[in-house]
């Protein structure tokens, strides 16, 4: 009896054996098979790009994504170049998919629901509409389109381009906000539901600086407070730098004797969601109280409320909506509600004075959601004067 039913034979007799090349293209097939099942149900990697989540993550951290922990988003755009997001690999412009098949949101059962403050790595939801520059760079189409006019858009950007929920660029910050709970901001101190929120232990805040010697911090002082370079800010008529400082730093800056001032961001800001600076004059450090939606809650609709949550009902639920006058119709109908058909979540960087986070584009849609960020596997600092590797950062949990 032959053991090796599976080798099939030719007619003729013995079957051809493969040649080195056939070998090795089978072999990479198989390693590109499996490797993006791995990447779509189980893990992905990231790379920490910014410091808006110092000092829990630093840049040049490179981090396994779990998909299991709240369950791996089904592929919603299946035809697409392996391991790639939206862009082909070494070009700046080139589509790394095709919008001809297109699924439905679905996503596999998960080990546990999205708890507040969890790390969580997801899809930019101001992302579904990009611009590409004159020399290929892309970039925020609704943050170029508020600071500029309609001429100027298009003297420096291509016509805007539409990228589906999960070929937008991928974020990572802390969900200090989950579906139904009210965020609000004041004094820099976050509020959920009307309690002090979480706040990180070593997170940045900015903090203004008069040093004794007139002078920015040396390089001594600065490897003292744990600074990686270029943090501060100021001219010397001024005699005041700008710097951001955990809490430890703050108490060795008094302790030398340097006077500090808290920054406080109170101006207002034209970017801050819902961008309507002249009903909601707020900051990143003044905000809210803002309602996070829940999948099946109602809210009451006017035109004061709306700019919340005109980008869910139109561009999240997939509804028309029209103002006319003070009246809001939604598919055709008049309405003075709306129920929410996703869940909704809030995220904001733990370095909370250099984070564009929800404070300025808003909620996160439960479809946009990749995974909880799980472990750190390498780590590495680079500026213009050093280089070195974090050994002591090497597969660290995220909290």
């Amino acid at each position: 009896m032959k053991l090796f039913f599976w080798k099939r034979k030719t007619a003729g007799g013995p079957q051809k054996k493969k040649s080195k090349v056939r070998e090795w293209i089978d072999a990479a097939i198989f390693a590109v098979v499996v490797a993006t099942l791995i990447r779509t149900f189980l893990f992905e990697a990231f790379m920490i790009p910014s410091g808006s989540m110092e000092r829990t993550l630093l840049i040049h951290d490179y981090l396994f994504v779990s998909k299991i922990s709240y369950g791996p988003r089904i592929p919603m755009t299946p035809l697409a170049f392996p391991f790639a997001n939206h862009t082909l690999p070494f070009t700046k412009t080139t589509k790394a998919y095709s919008t001809a098949i297109q699924w439905p949101y679905r996503r596999l059962p998960g080990f546990s629901d999205i708890e507040r403050n969890d790390v969580i790595v997801f899809n930019y939801p101001c992302g579904d509409t990009a611009l590409y520059s004159k020399s290929g760079d892309d970039a925020d189409y609704y943050v170029m389109k508020r600071n500029m006019t309609p001429d100027t858009l298009k003297m420096f950007y291509s016509d805007p381009i539409y990228r589906p929920v999960d070929k937008r660029e991928t974020w990572i910050k802390r969900c200090v906000g989950i579906s139904g709970d009210t965020i609000m901001v004041a004094d820099g101190q976050l509020f959920v539901n009307g309690k002090p929120g979480f706040e990180p232990p070593n997170a940045l805040t900015s903090y203004r600086v008069k040093t004794r010697s007139g002078k920015p911090f040396n390089d001594k002082e600065e490897k003292d407070l744990g600074l990686s370079g270029g943090y501060g800010l100021g001219t010397d008529s001024s005699r005041y730098y700008t710097y951001d400082l955990t809490k430890e730093a703050v108490a060795l800056v008094k302790k030398w004797g340097d006077t500090i001032y808290a920054d406080p961001k109170i101006q207002t800001r034209k970017g801050i969601f819902p961008g309507d600076p002249d009903k909601y004059a707020w900051s990143e450090d003044v905000y809210g109280p803002v309602y996070v939606p829940k999948k099946g809650a109602t809210v009451q609709l006017d035109t004061c409320v709306l700019p919340f949550y005109r980008r869910v009902i139109v561009n999240y639920e997939h509804n028309q909506l029209e103002v006319k006058g003070d009246k809001i119709f939604i598919n055709g109908r008049e309405t003075k509600a709306y129920t929410f058909k996703m869940n909704y979540y809030w995220m904001m960087g733990d370095n909370r004075h250099q984070s564009i986070d929800s404070r300025f584009w808003g909620f996160v849609p439960e479809d946009h959601l990749i995974g909880k960020a799980w472990v750190i596997w390498f780590s590495f600092h680079k500026t213009y004067k050093d280089f070195y590797i974090r050994w002591g950062r090497f597969f660290t949990l995220i909290k």
